[in-house]
């Protein structure tokens, strides 16, 4: 189905009749926000209900959030890269615009909660239609505070619109209550909204009830969840009350998985929602502006007066040039060496989630270029899967996934786990059904699944990461789970033995032979660049020179780390030379690269994968050693950067009323 529905036009009658009155809530003025007129007619608050969702998404949500895990990392340097490797020291620094962002949409649900009440109806449908729109407003601003928690914990909260209060000020308040409300709008936003096959809304874009169902299972799992706590009581606060624990109230830990998981459950026996056959049609959907079956919510933008999400530009594929075709590609990060090889084989996810190639582009023509293990690229929001360029370079008019199916799926299997102490039929079932997917239906390769709680729940933390990679969740769902530093930190381990070709990488082909036959364009089939692995043994089957092998072995020049060769082709089959070929085939002689995955011959880089220094041949790639400077993950600190201390001009100048209320670590 065509989207047919772009929230931020629809946004513009709320957003006209809004201005600043506190600039860390940029909150509507009271003497514009209260204008009857806005609510006087039903198709006018649907018109100002959507503009609760213009400010639902930001761009650092798809950029330094989103870097920082064992799926991407930050290839750039500057305080991006800093706060995408957890250094928050510079607080003056600090992210701030998700904060803002997020509060603006609470306020203006804020707005039509309070006003809804008062839209005059004539009809069931008008009735329903309101009642809808109410629900919409409950979820939009359950998510937007539950985006608030998961990146700084307890944070100000307020439930009615600026107009009605009597003072701006705010303190933290327990995230704890704030999730129970967020879950208790969600509970009535179900209530209220229509099935997604009765909605006066065919969108995704647009909270359902089935939407409504998923966010409610999140936003429980995160309420149960471990997080980092400290005593709220003393202000200043005590750092040496820092611990990383779930709520005390144990009674309430096992009913929020019992919410969690009949949310999903609900929406599993409706039956509406399904996964799509093939994984890369989900995100080339995102790019068409095409909706399916297994995307529930999505934010939606569009055009050049859009928020400039950069979806599909700065986590887009890695490149360089520009073309009147395909623009210019901006990617500023890079999916972290290890990724690739957490796929096992037949896992139709893996060039999806990782693309291995890089986007060459020249108003005289584009082509492609092989990205070694070092330069591959965040795969999921390419824009040579549009139809048309899209408004700019950096507003390519993709959609944010926010919610899919097998999220539901997954989610259920959690929590069923945890109510359990260990996987039931049902559980093992939903997580089989996105294994299934990945393999095509193959049930021998989607392999089988353990059923202890333990083990069941780390095969959820690695599913959920292979499923759902750089859509948003895995640097605060880890966080959830109570293990994001000792994760990233096995993470970075794993990187050293990559480097070396040791442990479970011991098989890693150092090489690969390709030849490039189709070029870069709109729409492009191409998922990735077929190729032959190379072991070193082969090398001297090849037509090559002694300086060639010699050039090939250097992993620190762009330069160098590749060859030209002649290979033999005949039915299928690729021959290193000519003597390979079987007597009486007639093979025809191509042109191959062979490329050494593990240097810097790729177009974005971190250093070449070596952590140690060979002069001429290799650098120690301290991005892989250091713990401190500039290394991968360095800011890292347990009990400490799990949370995200406030921006001290932007957030705590501004509200009095968090006086002495910053992070303890800070």
């Amino acid at each position: 189905m065509k989207k047919i529905f772009n929230i931020m036009g629809a946004a513009l009658l709320l957003g006209t009749l809004t201005t600043s009155c506190e600039d860390w809530l940029e909150m509507p003025s009271e003497s514009k926000a209260d204008s009857e007129s806005v609510f006087a007619t039903v198709s006018r608050a649907d018109m100002t209900v959507a503009g609760c969702y213009t400010s639902l998404h930001h761009q650092e949500l798809g950029y330094q959030l989103l870097e920082g895990t064992d799926e991407s990392a930050s290839k750039e340097s500057n305080s991006k890269y800093n706060v995408s490797n957890y250094d928050y020291t510079n607080l003056t620094g600090m992210l701030s615009n998700v904060y803002t962002s997020m509060y603006k949409s609470i306020e203006y649900a804020n707005v039509c909660i309070s006003k809804l009440g008062k839209v005059p109806v004539s009809s069931e449908a008008d009735r329903i239609h309101v009642n809808g729109l109410m629900g919409e407003a409950l979820a939009v601003r359950a998510y937007a505070y539950w985006n608030l928690v998961r990146f700084y914990g307890d944070v100000p909260f307020n439930e009615r619109p600026t107009s009605e209060l009597n003072t701006f000020e705010s303190s933290r308040v327990s995230r704890d209550t704030i999730y129970d409300h967020c879950v208790r709008d969600l509970q009535k936003a179900v209530e209220l909204l229509p099935w997604r096959s009765e909605s006066y809304l065919s969108t995704p874009e647009r909270f359902t009830k089935n939407a409504a169902y998923g966010i409610l299972a999140r936003v429980a799992l995160y309420a149960a969840g471990q997080s980092l706590r400290w005593n709220l009581d003393q202000v200043p606060y005590d750092n040496s009350t820092v611990r990383i624990d779930r709520r005390d109230d144990q009674k309430r830990v096992r009913e929020l998985y019992q919410i969690a998981a009949d949310a999903c459950l609900a929406v599993i026996q409706k039956g509406e929602n399904d996964l799509v056959s093939n994984y890369d049609q989900l995100f080339r959907d995102l790019a068409l502006k095409q909706y399916n079956s297994e995307t529930m919510f999505e934010y939606g933008w569009y055009g050049a007066n859009s928020i400039d999400c950069r979806t599909g530009y700065v986590n887009g594929l890695p490149g360089s040039g520009e073309s009147l075709t395909l623009g210019k590609p901006g990617s500023q990060m890079m999916a972290i060496p290890t990724f690739y090889f957490e796929f096992e084989d037949g896992d139709q996810r893996r060039d999806v989630s990782v693309c291995n190639y890089a986007l060459i582009l020249n108003k005289a023509g584009d082509t492609y270029r092989m990205n070694t293990y070092a330069g591959m690229g965040v795969g999921k929001y390419r824009i040579n899967w549009k139809s048309e360029i899209g408004a700019s370079n950096s507003r390519r008019d993709i959609n944010w996934p926010i919610l899919r199916y097998s999220d539901v799926l997954l989610m259920y299997a959690e929590a069923l786990n945890e109510l359990n102490n260990g996987a039931t039929d049902e559980a093992v079932k939903a997580v089989k059904k996105v294994r299934m997917r990945a393999f095509r239906n193959d049930e021998a390769k989607a392999g089988a699944i353990p059923t202890g709680h333990d083990e069941f729940l780390d095969f959820i933390i690695q599913e959920r990461k292979l499923e759902l990679s750089n859509e948003g969740l895995r640097r605060t769902d880890l966080t959830r789970w109570g293990i994001q530093y000792e994760h990233l930190m096995a993470e970075k381990a794993k990187l050293v033995q990559l480097c070396k070709r040791e442990g479970r990488y011991a098989d890693v082909a150092p090489y690969r032979a390709f030849r490039i036959t189709s070029t870069p364009k709109l729409q492009d089939p191409n998922i990735a660049l077929p190729y032959i692995d190379v072991k070193e043994s082969d090398l001297s089957q090849m037509d090559l020179t002694a300086d060639q092998i010699s050039d090939l072995h250097i992993l620190n020049s762009a330069s160098k780390g590749s060859a030209k060769c002649k290979f033999y082709e005949a039915g299928g089959n690729v021959y290193f030379n000519s003597s390979l070929v079987p007597a009486g085939v007639d093979a025809e002689e191509v042109e191959y690269t062979v490329l050494n995955m593990f240097s810097i011959n790729t177009a974005t880089q971190k250093g070449n994968l070596s952590v140690t220094k060979v002069t001429g041949v290799s650098d120690e790639n301290t991005w892989i050693t250091n713990s401190t400077g500039t290394g991968i993950f360095y800011g890292l600190t347990k009990n400490k950067t799990e949370l995200m201390p406030f921006h001290q001009t932007a957030i705590m100048d501004v509200n009095p009323g968090l006086a002495g209320q910053q992070h303890p670590g800070y």
